[in-house]
């Protein structure tokens, strides 16, 4: 599906200038909320490697968190550049390394949904000003955003805030407390130098008149929303979000119930607390964050994780899941500690709400006494399919070597490359890794790979080749 911006909502959905239904289905990638002003991982990985990766496993949408101390900042950390890694964000700012992962984005495919996780790069608020911030630091800090980001069209919103909790209050009228209120400013702000986007608004923590449910996660409760709407000036671009965890989280009283009854109560709870919006086709839902270690059926946290994803499949709901990182407490991520492999178990409960569930096969291929190279199927469609070559150094010295990969594609049109220069002298494809892949230190891992359309049943690269070259 090709995406026609700019999004708007449709009672319960979320629909393109074209009328299609937008489904977001996506994964937060946290780091310019802390202290690195830069998302995490860019220590081991290259950025637009961790974007082809995201948007093969069949993602459309990334919840990129920031601080508002990040976006006045003048300095990055935690970012590789050995090898031309990350060259293209060497010395910039970190506004600037925003706009690269936003445009490289674009490019892949993916769509960006800001989020202000802090205000400051360590702790998250209760409240939308506090920390030394102001609510004007706060607006600004979005009006900036919005019209930095006006003329980039997969951009499709704004996260306000990020967990309102404590002292949150909605629908209490006190201007100093009331997130509802606070929303409909900074909402209406963006949407007068930016009308484009959708207004993402959190639910709150605490108590609201009338409520069902008598606790909630941070930014969880939306019961709120019955009584007293979020009202913004533009009509048709107001999403509201909620966050959900499991036992691994915080071992909560519902979890403490037999199992046979915590499934049952599961659902009153979300349809209680968030789920009505869509059912009353008041507007669109977005789970902005869920996630946790265990998807084992036998554990609470797998049986809360599991059923939540059936929920969310059932009732065509929106999400971003946390997280991609694997550096989050309590939930690690979709990708493994070493911030190159998955977790396969995570991504296949996953794939079962994408459109396009990526089915990965393997097959290594001894290429010399130094170097092994692995054949990975990725992602293998109706009409299209991606190839992953993993070249490994297996010995205990380094390979110094200039070399190259040659292969034959079958039928199929490549159009999407990453990590090398590929040639075409038909019918083979010729393979030039890019410089920081050239040398190999022990045990040191290269990723080459292709994205191509599909237009015959003969589709698999073959007759794979290592060759040694002198330049």
């Amino acid at each position: 599906m090709t995406i026609q911006f700019p999004l708007v909502t449709n009672g319960l959905q979320i629909v393109d200038s074209d009328g299609q239904v937008i489904l977001l289905r996506g994964v937060n990638w946290s780091g310019f909320e802390t202290d690195n002003h830069a998302p995490h991982g860019l220590w081991t990985r290259d950025c637009t490697d961790m974007l082809v990766q995201i948007k093969k496993l069949g993602y459309n949408v990334i919840r990129l968190p920031f601080s508002v101390e990040c976006l006045s900042s003048n300095w990055v950390t935690g970012i590789d550049f050995k090898n031309g890694k990350n060259r293209v964000l060497k010395d910039k700012k970190p506004l600037e390394v925003m706009d690269f992962v936003i445009q490289e984005a674009g490019r892949q495919g993916l769509m960006i949904l800001l989020d202000c996780h802090r205000l400051n790069d360590f702790y998250t608020p209760q409240l939308w000003y506090g920390d030394g911030f102001s609510e004007e630091d706060w607006i600004d800090a979005w009006t900036l955003l919005a019209k930095r980001y006006k003329n980039q069209a997969n951009v499709i919103g704004a996260d306000l805030k990020n967990n309102p909790h404590g002292a949150a209050t909605w629908g209490s009228g006190d201007i100093a407390t009331d997130w509802r209120l606070a929303a409909e400013r900074c909402g209406n702000a963006i949407s007068s130098v930016n009308p484009n986007w959708l207004i993402v608004v959190e639910g709150i923590s605490g108590s609201v008149a009338g409520q069902k449910l008598s606790k909630h996660w941070w930014g969880g409760n939306l019961e709120g929303v019955r009584n007293n709407p979020v009202r913004l000036s533009i009509a048709n671009k107001l999403v509201y979000s909620v966050h959900e965890y499991g036992a691994g989280v915080l071992a909560r009283e519902w979890f403490q119930k037999p199992t046979s009854e915590i499934l049952d109560l599961l659902k009153y709870r979300w349809e209680m607390g968030f789920k009505y919006i869509a059912s009353e086709n008041i507007a669109p839902v977005l789970i902005g964050e869920f996630g946790g270690e265990s998807v084992n059926k036998d554990t609470v946290e797998g049986l809360w994780q599991k059923a939540l994803v059936e929920y969310i499949q059932e009732n065509q709901l929106h999400y971003t899941y946390w997280s991609w990182n694997p550096n989050n407490g309590y939930t690690s991520g979709i990708l493994q500690n070493d911030w190159i492999n998955i977790n396969q178990e995570k991504q296949d409960l996953l794939a079962t709400t994408l459109f396009e569930a990526p089915v990965s096969t393997v097959t290594k291929v001894a290429s010399t006494n130094m170097l092994d190279i692995e054949i990975i199927i990725e992602s293998n469609w109706d009409k299209r399919l991606c190839v992953l070559f993993r070249v490994t150094n297996n010995s205990g010295e380094k390979f110094a070597p200039k070399w190259k990969l040659s292969f034959i594609p079958g039928q199929v049109q490549i159009n999407q490359i990453w990590n090398g220069k590929f040639c075409l002298q038909p019918p083979t494809v010729t393979v030039i890794p890019e410089d920081s892949g050239i040398s190999l230190a022990p045990n040191q891992v290269v990723e080459i790979g292709y994205c191509a359309n599909k237009f015959g049943s003969n589709y698999q690269p073959s007759d794979v080749k290592l060759i040694l070259t002198s330049h």
